[in-house]
């Protein structure tokens, strides 16, 4: 499980993935591809399409490495009909092996999650 060098990479592929969000923690995005891949996060957006209610927010990175997960948005308030930008290109973290992003919701049907990343090889 090391740390793949990105600087000769073969191979870049841009990728997308979304989910709805129940109250227990799924996981959105995982990085099974593999030695030698690394996944860059470039944006986690969390949308709350409920037009009048607010809604909690939590997504955590799991580093395999670690074993251990950790909280990039803890019980996030999101505001009806608002959007909270959780990672952006200001920011990027990187899933290596192993490594996921997990979301859960604080009230089940009210929010949706994106992940924008690049595959690396």
């Amino acid at each position: 499980m090391a740390a793949p060098n990105i600087v000769n990479v073969s191979a870049i592929y841009g990728k997308t993935v979304g989910a709805a969000l129940g109250t227990s923690s799924a996981d959105i995005l995982t990085n099974s591809s593999g030695s030698g891949k690394v996944f860059k996060i470039n944006a986690i957006y969390i949308s709350n399409i409920d037009g009048s209610s607010n809604a909690e927010a939590t997504v955590t990175w799991y580093d395999a490495s670690a074993t251990t997960s950790y909280n990039l948005a803890k019980t996030v308030v999101v505001p009806a009909d608002a959007t909270l930008v959780v990672v952006d290109k200001d920011a990027q973290i990187y899933l290596e092996e192993g490594d996921k992003i997990a979301a859960l919701a604080g009230t089940s049907g009210d929010l949706e999650i994106v992940i924008s990343y690049e595959d690396i090889s």
